[in-house]
Formats: C-alpha cells, structure tokens, sequence
C-alpha cells in the first residue's frame, strides 16, 4: 500500500500557528510570511522560518537566509511533517542585538516514523531585518 504525498497549504489566518506560539498563524508568523511585517528578533525569525518549513513556505525561508550561505535551490519534502518547536536556549537576538543564537528542537514526523532535528542557529541582523546565517 502506498500513501499518497500530501501537498503543503498555507494556514487560514485563525487557525494555530504552527509554531505553537498559542496566537494565530495572522497574528503570528504570518505576519512575516506575508511581509506585513520583519521579525523583530532572532528567535521571532527562527519561529517564522519554522512556520515556512511546516507550510512549504519555500521563498520565505529564501529571502530570510543571509546571502553568505544561502543555498540556490531549497526543496522541502512535503511528505515530511513539522509538529513541533521548542526553543531550548538563546544567546542575544534581541530588539537592539545585531547577532543572536537560537538553539531549538524541531519534532518531525515523516510517515510513521519520527525524529528530532536540534540545532543551534547563528542570525544576524542587516538594516534592521533578522537573517539565519547557519546551523549545527
């Protein structure tokens, strides 16, 4: 038996946010999807761009990766299921910080197997907007 690919879908501006923040994908990281607004911290964009990964928000995760390491093509896995965010620690990323380093665990769920991406995340920020530099 075969499941079939699920496609991604851009969540109703109601529904929960995927980073389980406990606001609305609107009032959320939405807001930064659509470019209403610039995450205004480290750990506001590392929330966003975990939002983008759950909901295949490919140019998003893009345009918010310093050009430094940004790689040219990014394919996400649709069958691949983002279902949960905890930040672990962070290090600066503030409001008036120009660096910052989020470390979070991502639990994923890819058929019926399941696992835990943790990573430490270094961001910068340029003219005000907040950027993943790299992870490890």
């Amino acid at each position: 038996m075969t499941s079939a690919s699920r496609s991604f879908t851009t969540p109703d501006p109601d529904d929960r946010c995927p980073c389980l923040s406990g606001e609305t994908y609107g009032g959320c990281c939405g807001k930064y999807h659509s470019g209403r607004q610039q995450a205004p911290t480290a750990v506001a964009l590392m929330r966003s761009r975990y939002s983008a990964f759950a909901v295949g928000n490919r140019q998003y995760l893009l345009d918010t990766w310093h050009p430094s390491t940004r790689p040219a093509v990014l394919d996400l896995d649709a069958d691949l299921q983002w279902r949960r965010l905890d930040i672990v620690d962070t290090v600066a990323g503030g409001p008036l910080d120009t660096t910052g380093v989020v470390r979070f665990r991502a639990h994923y769920r890819a058929g019926v197997e399941r696992g835990i991406q943790e990573e430490t995340s270094s961001f910068t920020r340029i003219n005000g907007n907040w950027l993943y530099v790299d992870g490890e």
